[in-house]
């Protein structure tokens, strides 16, 4: 399989899945294979397994080394490595070649079985016994009839091996800001508790007020709220909020899906929107333009987020004054 080339409209609340599966050496000698699942948008290719060059020094035991794909070199990872699993010897391992968070991957699977379409109100969040077992790992669940596909974060996997693609990292770059007269209030979208608490905290930090909701789906609910009440109230929209901050990927409802319906609502069109996601590439960057998204911006840049999301409230509200 080669560069991928599926396309889905914008806003639909769809998505589609690459299927792999990782086959498991277990204690008594038998193979067991389990089935995963990543976007599809963030595959670029898929390929045999390279030769690899092992590196002078790694800090993760998952760190396979490096190969070379067309004279780039890119770093390895042994994906069932890093699920704590025992991978069962193969001469036909895959490769699957990814961009994500603003670099290029690739993950050593066991096997590649097909691409679903589904909807995000297909793809179950994981409840907490879930993330406690997986160890934070996994973002949904899908099931098929006969069998249960997980999705990993993939995000979570590469920020713990490479520091630069930690969120977290870039925290002590935003300066405090001491609120004089009016606070700004964002509402954030972000199925990642941990993300969504580090966006939050960020903001706060630079002097908004924040709402955190963990799906577009309860983000949606609470800005329907906030619109009824400014027509009962007879208020502005901007006395509830003043603007909103998505990631993409999320159970139910995804980013996409809740821009559009923002953008079509209107009221709730005078609030600017931020993607703020790993799907933000060159490649991918249409999409959020084509459901009317007011910026979008690449994990882990939170500081871009906080300078950003300053700008458009002050553009949004001069404009409003003007009108």
């Amino acid at each position: 399989m080669s560069q991928t080339n599926i396309l889905l409209e914008s806003g639909t609340n769809e998505l589609e899945i690459i299927e792999f599966y990782i086959e498991e050496t277990l204690p008594g000698g038998g193979v067991y294979r389990g089935y995963y699942g990543m976007n599809v948008a963030k595959v670029l290719e898929i390929i045999r397994r390279p030769t690899v060059t092992g590196v002078p020094s790694k800090h993760h035991p998952a760190a396979l080394g490096t190969f070379n794909l067309r004279g780039r070199v890119l770093p390895l990872v042994d994906l069932g490595g890093w699920l704590g699993k025992q991978v069962a010897a193969s001469d036909a391992l895959k490769v699957i070649v990814s961009e994500f968070s603003g670099m290029v991957t690739a993950f050593l699977v066991s096997g590649v079985t097909r691409i679903h379409r589904l909807s995000w109100s297909q793809v179950e969040a994981p409840d907490m016994h879930m993330q406690t077992y997986s160890g934070q790992s996994v973002i949904g669940v899908v099931r098929f009839e006969d069998r249960i596909v997980f999705l990993l974060d993939m995000e979570k996997i590469v920020a713990s091996m490479n520091p630069r693609a930690d969120i977290g990292a870039t925290l002590a770059a935003v300066e405090p800001v001491v609120t004089q007269g009016e606070q700004w209030h964002v509402l954030i979208a972000d199925d990642s508790s941990a993300i969504r608490n580090m966006i939050g905290s960020t903001l706060e930090k630079a002097g908004f007020r924040v709402t955190r909701t963990s799906s577009g789906r309860e983000a949606w609910d609470v800005l329907v709220d906030w619109r009824k009440r400014s027509e009962e109230e007879r208020k502005h929209i901007y006395d509830y909020v003043d603007l909103v901050v998505s990631d993409i990927e999320m159970p139910e409802m995804d980013g996409h899906n809740l821009t559009r319906r923002i953008k079509e609502d209107q009221v709730l069109q005078k609030l600017p929107v931020v993607l703020f996601s790993s799907l933000i590439t060159d490649a991918l960057r249409h999409k959020g333009a084509a459901v009317g998204a007011d910026d979008q911006i690449s994990k882990p840049d939170l500081p871009g987020l906080t300078e950003r999301v300053r700008g458009l409230i002050e553009r949004f509200r001069q404009e409003a004054s003007a009108a």
